[in-house]
């Protein structure tokens, strides 16, 4: 695809678009916004988004067809464009790929990831002599794709996905972590990639109290960020901020995601999909009280503005003296967030895509 075309996403308005599916209930609020619930070949859903960078670095889709629901939390950093390209591609590459005779597998989401950072690449690289900062920007890509009573949740970076289960006869809900995280403040991470890059005493380092990957990132995987994978972008003209001193002899990050995958019980009651944002602020445990006390419309901005009230408790401030402070401001008190929750409907799951809906779902910004 020509390098005119592959820049078209870094024009469009943040909207979210959707087909089919009885998709309704939006509602902005500043900078927030919510999609109360809407229907999906697994159940029902709720989306919401709260920006906080002076452009939106998050984004997201959930799309419904015969291929299952598909599920994207993409947290960009450094800038929006590698998130919107993943927006943008990735969900296109899983199609093709799960079209074949295997259908929707593991590998065949993997695969989807590499083909969508081997397009990010390309294009940084055509586009290294006009916007050589695109070396420097990056997305850590979430993504849960239901199909045929199985959920497939491959991860790259910290965004998280969380399992909402009924346990025993009390209706009690259990919280429970179904993706695997790649952050250098985590110890198997950096025990990772300490055996990865065995000569490099300097592969993590600690920062102003964070353990960061050369010093600069907190995530090991990642789509994009260019400069941390090859030589050729860790030179001028890009920041020196981000150069990085030592020879690169191989890849310090990868695109490569942590997979899971989950066969669906009747006791699964629901998924919460989020980026970073919203954990930092809410637990596990929290996040899926929340869900399971409160009524599911609206429930995804529910859990975006519990979120908002800790990060304005944490400064000592109110709620609403947060919400009149101004994007690029506002990420002084907390990142971008996305929630998707999706209430799982295990009939639907079950017998596959015959009777669901088809929805399209994505958020997308213009700046």
């Amino acid at each position: 695809m020509p390098a005119g075309s592959l820049m078209n996403f870094l024009t469009r308005c943040w909207r979210p678009t959707a087909g089919g599916g009885g998709v309704g209930g939006e509602e902005r609020d500043g900078l927030l916004w919510g999609r109360d619930l809407g229907r999906c070949s697994a159940g029902e859903f709720s989306m919401a988004v709260v920006q906080a960078n002076q452009v939106l670095e998050d984004q997201s889709q959930l799309e419904s067809g015969p291929f299952g629901t598909f599920v994207g939390v993409y947290d960009g950093h450094g800038g929006p464009q590698a998130a919107r390209y993943v927006c943008d591609n990735l969900f296109r590459h899983f199609r093709e790929i799960s079209s074949g005779p295997q259908g929707v597998t593991p590998d065949g989401i993997r695969r989807a990831f590499l083909a969508t950072e081997e397009g990010f690449i390309s294009l940084v690289s055509n586009l290294w002599n006009s916007q050589p900062d695109l070396a420097t920007t990056g997305t850590c890509c979430l993504v849960g794709v239901i199909f045929q009573g199985t959920l497939h949740v491959a991860n790259a970076g910290d965004s998280r996905v969380v399992l909402g289960k009924r346990v025993g006869s009390t209706g009690e809900i259990a919280a429970i972590q179904l993706s695997v995280e790649h952050n250098a403040n985590s110890e198997d991470v950096r025990r990772e990639l300490k055996a990865q890059h065995p000569n490099d005493s300097q592969v993590v380092v600690l920062k102003h109290g964070v353990w960061r990957v050369k010093g600069i990132i907190q995530v090991s995987r990642s789509i994009g960020d260019a400069y941390m994978k090859h030589a050729r972008f860790n030179r001028e003209p890009i920041n020196q901020k981000f150069r990085i001193p030592e020879p690169m002899n191989m890849p310090i990050l990868t695109a490569n995601p942590s997979i899971v995958s989950h066969r669906l019980q009747p006791s699964d009651c629901f998924l919460i999909f989020a980026s970073d944002g919203l954990w930092e602020h809410l637990s596990n445990e929290k996040a899926v009280e929340i869900v399971h006390n409160h009524p599911r419309a609206g429930i995804a901005r529910r859990l975006v503005k519990a979120a908002l009230r800790e990060a304005a408790r944490k400064r000592e401030m109110r709620y609403s003296d947060l919400k009149s402070i101004d994007r690029k401001v506002r990420r002084h008190f907390h990142d971008d967030i996305t929630v998707i929750v999706v209430f799982l409907n295990h009939d639907l799951t079950t017998r596959g895509y015959s009777h669901g809906p088809t929805v399209s779902v994505r958020s997308l910004l213009e700046h």
